[in-house]
């Protein structure tokens, strides 16, 4: 495995996209390697999070990840073991390519592109009415909850409500632009004819198309396949067939009702519709439902569920991130994979062409001065979150102070009233 990521394949979507047909298809090649799911980089990049562990040292955990380690090195270290991980992969068969299909890389599309800049990345885009059918319907079979009418507006925080809403969005903000190392695939393209869109796109990933990838229930590797429905995670549906079928497509409008159409539209908003490609199928929502929908999502939800995913995980995004241009990751890799450690990782070429020039005695004393300042700054940060929390005591003290102190003037007149009545001569009174 190289380690500029040129044989990796992300394919990003939304969870219940079709992920999991596209993958065994493409699992299919001679000279890809493809499993159902991994997730694992999301695991590395929440190492700096650091949760509980009964062990102890939470705390001095995310100082030495957020304070002593430099980012560069951080990185560094993930990619390598990242690595390790698909090249074992690939010992195991005859490919070189791997595909990474993990749905809520949405969670960690910087990192992603920190890593592995070169990596081909396959957004496969599905119609959101089809999507939350296939939410409901998957999740009916496996005896899981959803229930969009209860759960996409309460306030509790819901990581399939993210993924229909924050997951959605970030992947739009990601290929909002041209990229050569992006291409975008149509669910519904490729269920309806799938050879083209497997020629296409095995052209986009340097490959022949081999005769028959489509025909996943004919393996042309059996130890493959094998291995990829031996997972048992992701689509449990896609094994009952041998190809791509269109049973699907239009299923949205038999498994939601009116009422689920409408809501998850107006959270939306119709530009989205159109802008994915799916101007037909919202047209059909608004039949259905009588209602025109606004163009504009609703922001105020939105931001609520972006504020519980960032609350819930530690997590910390560039607003509207778009994959990073060419130029920009060709700059940033450069100085990442350099042999000695780089001060920055600044983009700007004249702090590029400084960095080259520092002497090694003069890097490695920036590099220290830097751990440095960032242990001192988490440091800081501790101390002004351990002051929050004692203003926060000290607030709710005098509070109860102050509830006690209403209750004492009617507790003194009480108290008098019960000796007045109860003292010598009380009981004739």
């Amino acid at each position: 495995m190289k380690p500029d990521g040129s044989q990796l394949i992300f394919l990003l979507c939304t969870p219940r996209s079709g992920s999991s047909l596209a993958t065994v298809m493409l699992q299919n090649h001679s000279r890809v390697f493809a499993t159902q799911e991994m997730w694992f980089l999301m695991s590395l990049y929440d190492l700096k999070i650091a949760p509980y562990r009964p062990y102890g040292g939470t705390g001095i955990i995310r100082q030495l990840f957020n304070g002593m380690l430099p980012d560069s090195a951080y990185d560094q270290a993930c990619r390598s073991f990242a690595l390790e991980v698909y090249s074992s992969l690939l010992a195991s068969s005859t490919a070189d390519r791997v595909v990474d299909k993990s749905p809520r890389y949405y969670y960690l599309l910087e990192f992603l592109d920190r890593l592995f800049p070169s990596s081909r990345r396959i957004w496969l885009v599905r119609n959101p009415l089809s999507v939350i059918a296939s939410y409901k319907k998957v999740n009916r079979h496996v005896g899981e909850g959803f229930d969009l009418k209860q759960e996409l507006l309460q306030s509790k925080f819901n990581i399939k409500m993210a993924d229909i809403t924050v997951g959605l969005f970030r992947y739009m903000d990601y290929f909002s632009r041209p990229h050569p190392y992006a291409y975008k695939l149509q669910y519904e393209q490729l269920a309806v004819q799938p050879q083209q869109e497997l020629e296409k796109l095995c052209g986009f990933l340097g490959l022949e198309y081999e005769e028959g990838m489509e025909r996943y229930g004919d393996a042309a590797d059996p130890s493959k396949s094998d291995l990829f429905f031996s997972m048992g995670v992701g689509d449990p549906f896609v094994g009952h067939h041998s190809r791509p079928h269109t049973d699907s497509l239009h299923l949205w409008k038999e498994v939601l009702d009116k009422q689920e159409m409408d809501l998850y539209c107006r959270v939306l908003g119709s530009a989205v519709f159109h802008e994915l490609g799916y101007s037909a199928e919202l047209e059909e929502a608004e039949r259905l439902t009588g209602c025109r929908y606004e163009s504009e999502p609703d922001q105020e939800l939105l931001e609520r569920r972006r504020r519980q995913l960032a609350e819930a995980t530690g997590c910390r995004w560039e607003p509207s991130y778009r994959m990073r241009s060419l130029d920009v990751e060709d700059q940033d890799y450069a100085l990442a994979a350099a042999p000695q450690p780089a001060a920055s990782l600044s983009t700007d070429a004249a702090l590029a062409t400084a960095v080259t020039q520092i002497t090694p005695e003069e890097d490695t004393e920036m590099i220290r001065l830097r751990m440095m300042l960032n242990a001192l700054e988490q440091r800081l940060e501790k101390s002004y979150a351990r002051q929050k929390q004692l203003q926060a005591q000290v607030e709710q003290m005098k509070a109860k102070i102050s509830r006690v102190k209403s209750i004492i003037p009617f507790g003194n007149r009480l108290s008098r009233w019960a000796s007045s009545y109860l003292g010598p001569g009380g009981w004739s009174k």
